[in-house]
């Protein structure tokens, strides 16, 4: 199909998802992206964020990425991530438990270890629905 691309996201223990898609949304260190087929080439480093995969059928992927790249190519879109978790994989109630003790330790000092755990937790929550984040 002329306009879709192969997608992968890669973890270092597996290939979390192989398929088709029509849109890729995630965050760089730049910003938000999105990309589609016949963007141009790309290389760039992600920030935790709720990344979206398109597919042809029309349904939505939702993914945690916690860092790592996106490449962009003429053979499609590979996000490598250290850590990166599918929607169906996460624990709701476990993830707002967690941002409810970062939150409470960050009351008292926030420094980069809670910004970050922080940044997980929202992530986490974005991708599983359990955050409002206006898509």
């Amino acid at each position: 199909m002329a306009n879709s691309f192969h997608i992968e996201v890669v973890s270092p223990e597996k290939v979390l998802f192989s398929g088709e898609a029509t849109m890729v949304v995630t965050r760089t260190l730049d910003g938000d992206i999105a990309f589609m087929a016949g963007h141009a080439p790309v290389l760039a480093a992600l920030k935790e964020n709720h990344t979206r995969l398109h597919l042809v059928d029309g349904t939505v992927v939702d993914v945690a990425v916690h860092g790592g790249f996106v490449q962009v190519s003429k053979a499609g879109v590979s996000i490598l991530s250290d850590v990166a978790e599918m929607a169906e994989h996460i624990d709701l109630p476990r993830a707002r438990a967690a941002k409810a003790r970062i939150e409470a330790l960050a009351a008292h000092e926030l420094d980069a270890d809670c910004e970050a755990a922080l940044r997980r937790a929202h992530a986490r929550m974005s991708a599983a629905g359990g955050l409002d984040t206006g898509h």
